[in-house]
C-alpha cells in the first residue's frame, strides 16, 4: 500500500527569504545566545507585533551567532527586511547591558552572508 506524499512547492512558489548579518555593540561581551535572541524578538514583537513578526518570517539562526565577534544571522522574508533592521533600535539592553545591534548587511544567499559579513 502507498502512502500519499505530498508534493513539495516549487520555487516559483516559495517565500523568497533574506539574511540579515547583525552586530552587537556593547561594554561587556554577550556570550550567551538565549538571551540575545530573546531580546531581538522582545524587539519584534513590541515593533512588528505578533502578526507582523509571524509574517516576517523570522529566524534567529543560533548555529551562526559568533560569541567572541558579536555578530549573527537572521533569516527574513524579502518583504519584511526593512521592518525588521527598523525593530533592531528598539534593542536598548541586553541582560541589563546597554547594547547596540546594528545591521551590517544583506544577502540573499546564506553562503555569501556568512563569508561577507562574518568572515566565515
Amino acid at each position: 500500500m502507498k502512502k500519499n506524499k505530498m508534493a513539495p512547492l516549487k520555487p516559483s512558489l516559495r517565500e523568497k527569504k533574506r539574511y540579515i548579518a547583525f552586530e552587537i555593540i556593547s561594554e561587556k561581551p554577550m556570550p550567551d545566545f538565549r538571551k540575545v535572541s530573546g531580546s531581538i524578538w522582545q524587539g519584534l514583537l513590541s515593533y512588528l507585533g505578533s502578526y507582523g513578526a509571524a509574517k516576517a518570517g523570522v529566524w534567529i539562526l543560533h548555529d551562526k551567532y559568533n560569541p567572541e565577534s558579536q555578530k549573527g544571522l537572521i533569516r527574513v522574508s524579502r518583504k519584511e527586511v526593512e521592518q525588521v533592521k527598523g525593530a533592531f533600535v528598539l534593542i536598548d539592553n541586553i541582560d541589563n547591558t546597554p547594547v547596540i545591534i546594528r545591521s551590517i548587511g544583506v544577502s540573499g544567499i546564506l553562503k555569501k552572508a556568512e563569508s561577507k559579513y562574518l568572515n566565515i
